[in-house]
């Protein structure tokens, strides 16, 4: 039970969020997203609330929503709060306005403000705890800033389960990555849902802002599509549960989200997460169709255009069905719904869209008479939006509908007409929609015009009633035809109408036509109504051939916007009434014109019958027998009129016979061949072939004559359709026998121009034509030079009623343009004036169009010069004019300049025409393509002039005027330079106006073209600008060369590359020095570098140089550069950029006179650089400033690496070339020498001049370097031999080693440095020769031994080694050194030589006062190298040597590097030497280290365990004798020392350190010695120290017997119990020594004394071999050993005696021999000395507690002892032998206080 109640308080304690514990309590307070904890810890709620409060204010401000929490979460009460202390029902009420504030926080948690409120909630309300979802929530779309760790770092242990995945960053304190989060929420779904209700809940609340929907949207989207690929599975049903589970899921978010309207990136976002799920998701057709009805329910405005990109997405995942009718309904509201969808088509699929949505369409039209539908359905069909099935469907949808609808959802009729008319017109549409949809027509066997007359016959009478009231007043009928629907009733009713005579084409008739028409429209759908109304009084059938009216009534209907079937049955009827008898003898050529109408017919069923009404026409006129026959209606087919102009009957027999019949056939295939036929006939038959021209070849007469009877149906038909038809033939004439259409048209014309807008209009539509197309065939009559037609077509233009008809005024100035190019000159002058007299009428309402169009006619056609030239000759006229006025005025009041510029600029009407006017005429001047109007050159040129006068007088600079004229000057520039026939003028003064143009205009496009054209005349007539370029250049520096732009580049490189070459051909040409005559132009550049772009500086003084010719110049202008602007960083960089661009020979060339050019400044009267520099001479300070700039540039030039690069490239070719650049850079090279003679000296400049020098010889390749070095080192000049060798060093150093060409060069001019070091004198030329070869041979050596050996032997001889300077030693020994490791055992030769005298220069180096540091370290690095590579060249003379000298060396003091360059020589011989003479030699060397010093000594220990760590055993064994005597004579050192026998004091310290040396060598040593060979040893080692000495030398035997004793220590101590028989050897000198040592006689004999008992323990400690347990051994031992505690008065007997006493009892283990050993000690507890007794009782403790009760069993013997202690005299002693009781008494477990009582 008590577990069970600790358990569940347990469970309490750890839910729990109080705590009594008030260390947690201070921890949970010191949570703080602003403070650190130590900090936050301390803090009090009022003073958190102070700080905090203060960002909340600032919130307010912010947003004034903040303001109501003001009065709950921070009021002044909330300090008090602890939501602890509340019940459930107020933590939920502050939960509430907690989540409130964080949704409408979260948008601004990049502000401080934010973090202060939201702390105060944290550190009051302990929302991290409490609310610690929401509050994560909040802060995860910011899940990347640092605050975002902050809190972290506060959450509690356990946080919500949807969190969790945050624990290995709250663990580490780092962001969470975007892709942790979509991990998690794909895997968990309760995360997304979280993240969704929290973002839908913002939103609810408008809290929303675009980072958090932004991050919803990411996160849904990936993780949606991570759940799609999760859930994916092979198995169908698998599938569907999985996503009916992800619909479940985010269904009902993504659904409300598209309903937010209030947030379109909320909407958008959910459409991309709903595009995601329907093309990955298997989702069926409900679900897609859901989705789309959510979308278009809930978008706007802003989000139609994306959602419509979401349901392409949906619809193309759903079968090709119909959207919904919700879908539909949506989409038939939104504008420009089709365009939108062919936009979106350029990168979605949006057919199944697009079909479903004309589906629907269909649908709402057929079911609800929805009318919007049928155009969006025409749009989809031809927007190329669909496929060929599609197209098929939805048309048959369509025509399925039309069959449908019926008078319920269409009560008018006015639905059915519209989908008749929309049919008909798709079914004559072009491209692969058209193709579509007539093979659906053709696959449904539906004849589409029949389907059109039915739908047009039951709507036309409805109207026709309808309309009755509306016509009462004008109708002459009874009105009983429109009453009445019944077909009977109709014909019974029009059968009582009278006769009429009129023609149809009569104004009079249209009434009675349009009710004829409707009845007939209705009667032709079937063939009896069509025989009753045929039949009808009112159309007097039987009185065709003499009355007008029958025949007019059916070519009108033919010719009208009637269904194709209506015009066919008009046709038909005429035919048939043409085949009866009274019509055999007239002359129905009346009807031609209107045949050739039906014969153009679109529709092919009309073209057929039209055809073979032509054929009945044909047959009739080849009955015909009277020559001359009555025409039908020759008076009254057009009404009162009468008839157009006829035809005689030989012309109307070729129109029949030879134009209209033979082409039937044809025309009836296409629509536009009997246009085609006609128009071939009347042009003469140009196009037909040879059988067929001869056949239809028509005489003037006739063709004039047909020409002239169409013209007259044209012009007298009131049929629109009839007169644009035949037109289309008539336009393509031009004239006939002199008799052009224009002359037959113009009456027509200006019939139809003289239409109002509305009359005009109504006329189109009424037969459904566009007025626009009428414009336009209308004004096609004019011809070109056709005085009459083009003054009628400007008297139209300036009639106000036509310019009111926009349409018809742009088709007029078409055609004028049209014809523009046929016209003739004086007729283009003509109309050229009089459309520029257009463009300077004042501008009014009625005549902006005409003006505007004007205007646009001159820019569109090509004026000729002749056009241009009078424009330009009128604008000298109207300036001069508009300037003369003020000036005038200016005489009469006396007023100043000033005052005559403002009046000229604001009150003169006439200037600011005359501008407007230049203005037009400049354009149509640069629009005309200038080129080709050369002539105007002068004229522009005057202009400009002008201009410039102009721009004096009212203050402005008429930038774009003049950018005009230049403009159109530059592009004549290119017709002067291809026609040399062509010449300008240089007398007249073009350049001064150019120079005056770019000086005095601030515009850069103005600047820019003068600037182009000064270059391009500069080019094409040079005299005409050269006299006036100075000023120009100057004026480029200081501002066209400040421009940044493309252009103003381009313009400078244009006019330095055409300008200055001929500029310098002229200073040329007059023998003048073309640099120094060009000072100034140099000097304009280079002032103004500094205010060119700086991408642009290196191509505008590129194209300078290039042009100014860099043999010559490249050197001024780089001197130039830097002498004004130093020799900075940033101009070295520059200029050696310039110099880089151009060949390696100029290069050198400009370094040479670069050279001479700073040598002239130190002349005495310098010639160039004085002009070019300034400076006075040699003397002048500023002379020496400016060659120190100069000098400060040369080595930069130098160093180029570019230059190096190619001038490599160069040499490799070893041509002519080649040898040209070897003859600059020798010139250079003297050039540059003579110049540092020159300056020596001038420290400073002398320095460059070393400079440039070094860096000149390192631009050739080593090879070329070589080859030039042959020849300078002939030079008697040392200095320079000895600085081209450093350079070769310096080379060598950085060359590769794998470069053949390197090596092969360096190593063939070795025998050349060797002969240097041989034959010259100077020392410092033989040390870099040396070095020469040193550095040679070390990288190449190995690939020529002989040269390099050869070399050796000569730096080894007296020529080099043996010379007396000690830098040339030095070098030589450094040199032989690197030799030895090249060489090897070929370097043998030469080293009897070099061996000796390197020993010799040791010696020497060590003999001075001050040691030769240097030459010391050579010597050491040649013998270093010798024993490293052949050692055994070290023979025992010079290893002896060696060694003393090394010992030597040691005792020097030298400094470390000297140090270790001798001990690493040493180190190779320890190694390497051979052991036996190595082993000798250090054996008769001991004497002299030892006289040395204790570091000589060292450093002889050292080598010598060198060499026996590397040898081996049976080496060592070898040489076992030399080791031992080594080892004996260390071994006496101390002796020797003691005795004086060593020349160096070597104090007591320094020997201490020595000895473990001596000793580690000596075990060294003895590992490699077996016991065979090391017992002989050992036992000399123990005679040489006994007996080694006279008996009268104590002292010394004392000292040799205290170094033996010290390596035994070492020896038992480190070898243990292998050598315990060794003690047998020591035994006899052990006791001799503890038994005759005499403290008092000398202080060395107690040291000894310690180091034997040491030894002895040692041994005692490690026998396990009972060597000591045997009585011989024990009792040699024992008892001198126990004798010894009676010198503990004059000793410490405890350090060594008692440690080897318990150690013997130890090894001793045996009953006798501890009682022997016992009594011996107990006996000595009665010695009368306390020192003694007390020294024995610390051994029995010590005893006692090693041995234990084994050493106890003696305890009867020891109580009386014991016991008698008790009572001691010596407290001392007393206390310890109590000390001694205990131990016994803890040993034995028991108290001896029986016992001793």
């Amino acid at each position: 039970m008590a577990t069970s109640l600790a358990a569940q308080l347990a469970q309490i304690a750890a839910n729990s969020r109080t705590s009594l514990n008030v260390k947690a309590l201070k921890a949970s307070h010191s949570k703080s997203l602003i403070w650190e904890p130590c900090v936050a810890a301390g803090q009090t709620f009022a003073e958190i609330y102070q700080a905090c409060h203060e960002g909340f204010e600032e919130l307010c401000r912010l947003d004034a929503r903040f303001a109501v929490f003001g009065a709950t979460l921070f009021s002044e009460q909330s300090q008090e709060t602890d939501r602890v202390q509340l019940n459930a029902k107020e933590n939920a009420a502050l939960d509430k306005r907690i989540v409130s504030f964080l949704h409408l926080v979260g948008s601004r948690l990049r502000l401080m403000p934010a973090i202060k409120a939201i702390e105060w909630l944290i550190r009051r309300f302990r929302i991290h705890e409490f609310n610690t979802a929401e509050l994560i929530t909040t802060f995860l779309p910011y899940h990347t800033i640092p605050a975002f760790v902050t809190l972290l770092s506060i959450l509690p242990a356990k946080i919500p389960l949807e969190y969790r995945f945050l624990d290995p960053y709250i663990r580490s304190l780092t962001n969470p990555p975007r892709a942790a989060i979509v991990r998690q929420a794909t895997d968990r779904p309760e995360l997304l849902s979280i993240i969704s209700q929290y973002t839908l809940e913002s939103c609810r609340a408008r809290q929303e802002y675009p980072g958090l929907v932004s991050f919803w949207g990411g996160i849904m989207a990936e993780a949606v599509n991570g759940m799609l690929d999760k859930m994916r599975s092979g198995r169908k049903n698998i599938q569907l549960e999985n996503d009916h589970l992800l619909l479940q899921q985010v269904g009902p978010v993504l659904s409300e989200a598209m309903a937010m309207k209030e947030v379109p990136g909320l909407q958008i976002a959910s459409y991309m997460v709903v595009a995601i799920l329907a093309a990955k998701g298997s989702l069926n057709d409900v679900a897609l169709a859901a989705f789309m009805e959510q979308l278009v329910h809930g978008w706007t405005v802003d989000t139609y255009r994306p959602g419509l990109v979401c349901l392409c997405i949906l619809a193309q995942h759903r079968s090709a069905k119909q959207v919904s009718g919700r879908v539909a309904k949506a989409l038939i509201k939104v504008p420009d719904l089709v365009p939108a969808l062919a936009e979106i088509g350029r990168q979605h699929r949006v057919d199944k869209l697009a079909n479903g949505l004309a589906l629907a369409f269909i649908d709402r039209l057929s079911k609800k008479g929805d009318l919007r539908s049928l155009p969006a359905v025409n749009a989809l069909l031809q927007s190329n939006l669909l496929q060929e099935k599609q197209i098929k469907v939805i048309y048959k949808a369509l025509l399925l509908a039309a069959h449908k609808v019926d008078d319920a959802v269409d009560e008018d009729g006015r639905i059915r007409k519209e989908i008749g008319s929309s049919l008909v017109a798709l079914s004559q549409a072009t491209g692969d929609t058209g193709d579509a949809i007539r093979a659906a027509i053709a696959e449904v066997d539906f004849d589409i015009e029949e389907l059109e007359l039915r739908l047009g016959a039951a709507i036309r009478p409805k109207l026709a009633i309808e309309q009755e009231d509306e016509d009462t007043e004008t109708r002459t009928q009874p009105a009983a035809v429109e009453q009445r629907r019944d077909m009977e009733a109709i014909f019974e009713t029009i059968a009582k109408l009278n006769p009429s005579s009129t023609s149809c084409l009569s104004q009079d008739s249209r009434p009675l036509f349009d009710d004829l028409c409707s009845v007939f429209l209705s009667a032709a759908a079937t063939q009896d109504d069509l025989q009753k109304f045929d039949a009808t009084p009112v159309l007097s059938r039987s009185k065709a051939p003499d009355n007008s009216f029958y025949f007019s009534f059916y070519l009108r209907v033919w010719c009208g916007p009637y269904p194709t079937l209506a015009k066919v049955a008009a046709l038909e009827r005429v035919k048939l009434r043409l085949k009866e008898n009274d019509c055999a003898d007239k002359d129905f050529q009346a009807l031609l014109p209107y045949c050739v109408v039906a014969l153009s017919d679109p529709a092919k069923k009309v073209r057929r019958a039209a055809a073979d009404l032509v054929a009945v026409l044909g047959s009739l006129l080849r009955k015909a027998s009277a020559p001359s026959r009555q025409r039908w209606a020759a008076k009254d087919l057009y009404g009162k009129a009468g008839a157009s102009s006829a035809l005689d009957n030989s012309a109307l027999k070729s129109l029949v016979s030879s134009i209209l019949v033979p082409c039937l056939e044809e025309s009836v295939l296409h629509e536009g061949h009997v246009i085609a036929a006609l128009v071939s006939a009347l042009q003469g038959s140009k196009g037909s072939s040879a059988t067929e021209s001869e056949k239809r070849h028509l005489s003037h007469s006739a063709r004039l004559a047909i020409l002239q009877f169409l013209c007259g149906h044209v012009t007298e038909t009131p049929l629109l359709v009839v007169k644009l038809r035949l037109l289309k033939v008539v336009n393509e004439i031009r004239s006939i026998s002199g008799t052009s259409r224009t002359d037959l048209l113009l009456p027509f014309l200006r019939w139809w121009a003289g239409l109002g807008q509305e009359e005009a209009a109504e006329k189109a539509a009424a037969e459904s034509l566009e007025e626009a197309a009428i414009d336009e065939t209308a004004v096609d009559v004019v011809v070109a030079n056709h005085k009459d037609g083009l003054d009628a077509l400007f008297q139209l233009i300036n009639d106000p009623a036509v310019a009111a008809r926009a349409h018809l005024v742009k088709a007029i100035f078409a055609r004028i343009i049209k014809i523009w190019p046929s016209m003739k000159s004086d007729t283009k002058l003509t109309t050229a004036r009089t459309m520029f007299a257009l463009t300077q009428t004042p501008s009014s309402s009625g005549q902006n169009v005409v003006i505007e169009e004007a205007a646009e006619l001159l820019r569109k056609v090509d004026l000729t010069t002749e056009v241009l030239f009078d424009f330009l000759d009128s604008l000298q006229e109207d300036v001069r004019l508009a300037t003369e006025k003020p000036a005038n005025k200016r005489r009469r009041v006396s007023t100043t300049e000033q005052n005559r510029a403002a009046a000229i600029q604001g009150n003169s009407p006439e200037l600011k025409a005359a501008l407007g006017k230049t203005t037009f005429v400049l354009e149509l001047v640069q629009e005309s393509d200038p080129v080709n109007h050369p002539e105007l050159l002068p004229s522009l040129f005057t202009t400009l002039s002008d201009l410039h006068h102009l721009s004096t007088l009212i203050g402005s600079e008429l930038g774009y005027l003049q950018s005009l004229v230049l403009s159109s000057l530059l592009a004549m520039m290119a017709a002067y330079k291809d026609n040399k026939d062509l010449k300008i003028d240089a007398s007249v003064g073009h350049g001064d106006v150019l120079a005056t143009c770019i000086q005095k205009s601030s515009s850069p496009s103005v600047i820019n073209s003068a600037l182009l054209l000064v270059a391009s005349l500069a080019r094409t007539a040079p005299d005409v600008v050269l006299q006036s370029v100075m000023p120009i250049f100057t004026f480029m520096g200081s501002s066209v060369l400040k421009q940044g732009d493309d252009y103003s580049a381009h313009v400078v490189n244009q006019t330095i590359k055409e300008v200055i070459p001929p500029l310098i051909d002229t200073f040329r040409k007059r023998g003048r020095n073309v640099v120094s005559s060009s000072k100034d132009l140099l000097a304009s550049f280079v002032t103004a570098y500094e205010h060119v772009p700086s991408h642009r500086k290196h191509d505008v003084f590129l194209s300078l140089v290039q042009n100014l010719g860099p043999e010559d110049f490249l050197f001024a202008v780089l001197a130039m550069f830097v002498d004004r602007y130093a020799a900075t960083d940033n101009m070295i960089a520059f200029t050696t950029r310039l110099m880089s661009s151009f060949s390696v020979e100029i290069q050198l060339q400009t370094l040479v006179k670069l050279v001479n050019l700073i040598g002239d400044i130190f002349k005495p009267k310098p010639a160039l650089s004085s002009v070019l520099l300034g400076g006075e001479g040699p003397g002048d300070e500023d002379s020496q400033k400016l060659a120190t700039k100069q000098l400060n540039l040369l080595p930069a030039l130098l160093a180029n690496r570019r230059l190096k690069r190619e001038i490599t490239q160069l040499a490799e070719r070893d041509d002519m070339e080649t040898g040209k650049l070897r003859e600059l850079y020798a010139t250079l090279l003297e050039g540059i020498l003579s110049l540092a003679s020159t300056v020596k000296g001038k420290k400073a400049l002398y320095n460059r001049c070393g400079d440039a020098l070094s860096n000149l010889l390192n631009l050739l390749s080593i090879a070329e370097f070589i080859k030039s070095v042959e020849a300078l080192l002939d030079r008697p000049n040392i200095g320079l031999r000895q600085k081209v060798l450093r350079a070769l060093e310096l080379r060598v150093d950085s060359e590769s080693t794998g470069d053949a060409e390197s090596r092969e060069a360096l190593l063939a001019f070795l025998p050349q440095l060797t002969a240097v070091i041989r034959e010259s004198d100077d020392m410092n030329y033989k040390h870099t020769a040396v070095t020469c070869v040193d550095k040679i041979s070390e990288k190449y050596g190995k690939k020529d031994l002989d040269a390099v050996a050869a070399a050796a032997a000569t730096i080894a001889g007296d020529h080099c080694l043996g010379q007396s300077s000690q830098s040339l030693r030095v070098m030589a020994l450094l040199c032989l050194a690197s030799l030895v490791d090249v060489l090897q055992d070929g370097i043998v030769p030469v080293l009897p030589i070099a061996i000796p005298k390197a020993l010799g220069y040791l010696e020497e180096s060590l003999a001075g006062e001050e040691p030769d540091a240097e030459l010391h370290n050579a010597s050491y690095a040649l013998m270093a190298a010798l024993a490293q590579h052949i050692p055994y060249m070290i023979t025992g003379s010079y290893l002896d040597r060696l060694l003393t000298l090394s010992n030597a060396s040691a005792a020097a003091e030298l400094d470390d590097e000297s140090n270790s360059n001798r001990t690493h020589c040493l180190q190779f011989l320890a190694k390497l030497a051979d052991p036996k003479i190595l082993y000798n030699a250090l054996n008769q060397n001991w004497a002299s280290a030892a006289n040395h010093g204790a570091s000589a000594v060292g450093e002889y220990l050292d080598i010598l365990g060198l060499a026996l760590d590397k040898h081996s055993k049976s080496v060592v064994s070898k040489n076992v004798s030399s080791l031992s005597a080594i080892f004996l004579n260390a071994l006496d050192l101390r002796r020797s020392v003691a005795a004086g026998q060593i020349k160096t004091a070597i104090s007591q310290s320094q020997l201490d350190e020595l000895e473990p040396k001596v000793h580690e060598d000596a075990l060294k040593m003895i590992y490699k010695l077996n016991d065979a060979t090391f017992r002989p040893v050992f036992s000399k080692l123990m005679e040489w120290a006994t007996a080694g000495l006279p008996k009268s030398d104590a002292a010394g035997r004392t000292l040799r017997l205290y170094a033996v004793y010290g390596f035994l220590d070492a020896f038992f101590g480190n070898l243990k119990s292998i050598v315990t028989s060794y003690a047998s050897y020591i035994v006899e000198s052990a006791t001799k020594v503890l038994s005759s040592v005499d403290f008092a006689a000398d202080g060395n004999q107690k040291e000894l004394w310690k180091r034997v008992l040491r030894t002895l323990a040692k041994c005692f400690e490690h026998d396990q071999d009972n060597f000591w347990q045997a009585p011989a051994h024990f009792g040699a031992v024992a008892p001198v050993l126990v004798a010894q505690f009676l010198r503990a008065g004059s000793v410490e007997a405890t350090e060594e005696l008692v440690p080897a006493v318990v150690e013997l009892a130890a090894a001793a283990d045996s009953q006798e021999h501890h009682k022997e050993l016992n009594s011996t000690l107990l006996k000595h507890l009665r010695n009368g000395q306390a020192a003694v007794r007390l020294a024995v009782i610390k051994c029995q403790q010590a005893l006692a507690s090693r041995l234990g009760e084994e050493w106890l069993q003696a305890l009867p013997e020891m109580l009386p002892y014991i016991s008698e202690l008790q009572d001691d005299d010596d407290e001392v002693v007393e206390r310890e032998n109590r000390r001694w009781i205990v131990g016994i008494e803890e040993k034995l477990g028991e108290s001896l206080d029986s016992m001793l009582q």
